[in-house]
């Protein structure tokens, strides 16, 4: 597989999961009553709980989008 495929696979990649990350982060900002009263008939969680979890998904969502996807492809593209 040539290395320009697999760079842009990588650049693919962060953006659609970037692209994630944003909905999620605009749903919770924007519809935060709705989704706690959804997340709210399967799970008991308090509004301060339902908040720190979410912060912490979307917190260990990106870290991994930079580990997994931005750092492969930033080193694609200093070799090539």
């Amino acid at each position: 597989m040539a290395l320009e495929t697999i760079r842009d696979v990588f650049m693919w990649s962060s953006i659609i999961n970037y692209s994630i990350l944003l909905v999620w982060f605009l749903v919770f900002a924007l519809a935060h009553d709705w989704m706690h009263t959804l997340h709210g008939k399967w799970f008991k969680l308090r509004r301060e709980q339902f908040d720190a979890v979410h912060y912490s998904g979307m917190a260990g969502f990106k870290l991994l989008i930079l580990i997994f996807n931005v750092t492969p492809y930033v080193s694609l593209v200093i070799v090539g």
